[in-house]
């Protein structure tokens, strides 16, 4: 699998914010060229900062990504099981299932955090 996992922070940007995005994030997101994915761990943390009161996202969420060709990627085993072979330079459990993630199906983590980029994995910054 090759393309773009969107870190939760990217994705609403992408979704409410998009001038909080660099060029180089946005045109990967939006070329079709290759695939881009959420994590359904993504989704996961958003839901559970929305029951908190600290999120707001689209009800439609599913229908906005469609819409924007952004497809769920979710959890497997292999995925879960990875996440104890990294090391702990971040502690945020919905991070590090994304980067387990990124590393196994071979995909590019668009991000901000720069915690993300001392895992081995692809990451483009935003």
């Amino acid at each position: 699998m090759n393309g773009y996992l969107l870190d939760t922070h990217v994705l609403l940007w992408w979704l409410s914010e998009p001038s909080q995005l660099s060029a180089q994030a946005k045109d990967a997101i939006a070329e079709g060229a290759h695939a881009v994915y959420m994590s359904t761990a993504a989704a996961w943390e958003m839901a559970i900062k929305k029951a908190l009161g600290r999120l707001e996202f689209p009800g439609n969420l599913e229908e906005v990504l469609r819409k924007d060709h952004i497809e769920a990627l979710p959890i497997t085993l292999p995925h879960a099981l990875a996440v104890a072979d990294l090391p702990v330079h971040h502690q945020d459990p919905f991070d590090r299932m994304q980067i387990a993630q990124a590393r196994i199906e071979n995909l590019t983590l668009i991000t901000r955090d720069a915690r993300i980029a001392e895992y081995d994995v692809k990451v483009l910054r935003t």
